[in-house]
């Protein structure tokens, strides 16, 4: 394989928040350490309920429609598959990504979805890790309540929930005795 391709790719990485570009060293997976976590989270706390705000403001009824069809996708697929221990599954996480960009995708802004996109990239390992150190609990039913009040176009409800929401990963993570190491 060529060195170009290689350190195209890896560049690639970069943008998506899965590598790190080290000056006069090349590239290195990102430290994934509990104030990496912390700053995505803070990141998203940030940019996300602005988004969800101006996606309740902007919406639609065809919105509103996505919104309801990505949480009945989330309630489908189990967030566990225990002869595999595996937490969030693949299905899952995907269903879980998809739900939560629906329900900013409103804002119709292209960038802060871009920037969504990438924190939510950097972010997965976290979820991943979280999940095994509270299993039992119901995605489904924890996503219900932000989508109730996106859908009744409650925006100060809809953005206090998804802000408490984007607190439970680092939360989970710090709390746990090998803080998701």
């Amino acid at each position: 394989m060529s060195l170009a391709v290689v350190r195209e790719a890896l560049v690639q990485l970069v943008g998506e928040g899965i590598a790190v570009r080290l000056p006069n060293r090349g590239f290195a997976v990102p430290d994934f350490s509990d104030r990496r976590w912390q700053q995505i989270a803070e990141a998203r706390r940030t940019v996300e309920p602005v988004m969800l705000r101006l996606a309740i403001e902007r919406g639609d009824l065809d919105r509103e429609a996505r919104v309801r069809a990505a949480h009945r996708r989330l309630a489908r697929p189990s967030p566990y598959v225990p002869e595999e221990g595996e937490y969030y599954t693949g299905a899952w996480s995907e269903a879980h990504r998809v739900f939560h960009r629906t329900l900013l995708d409103g804002c119709g802004n292209p960038v802060p979805l871009d920037a969504f996109d990438r924190l939510w990239t950097a972010g997965e390992p976290a979820r991943r890790w979280s999940a095994r150190r509270t299993p039992g609990r119901d995605g489904a039913a924890e996503h219900r309540r932000p989508e109730e009040a996106a859908l009744s176009r409650d925006a100060d409800t809809a953005t206090e929930v998804l802000t408490r929401r984007l607190t439970l990963t680092v939360d989970a993570l710090t709390s746990a005795p090998d803080k998701g190491r």
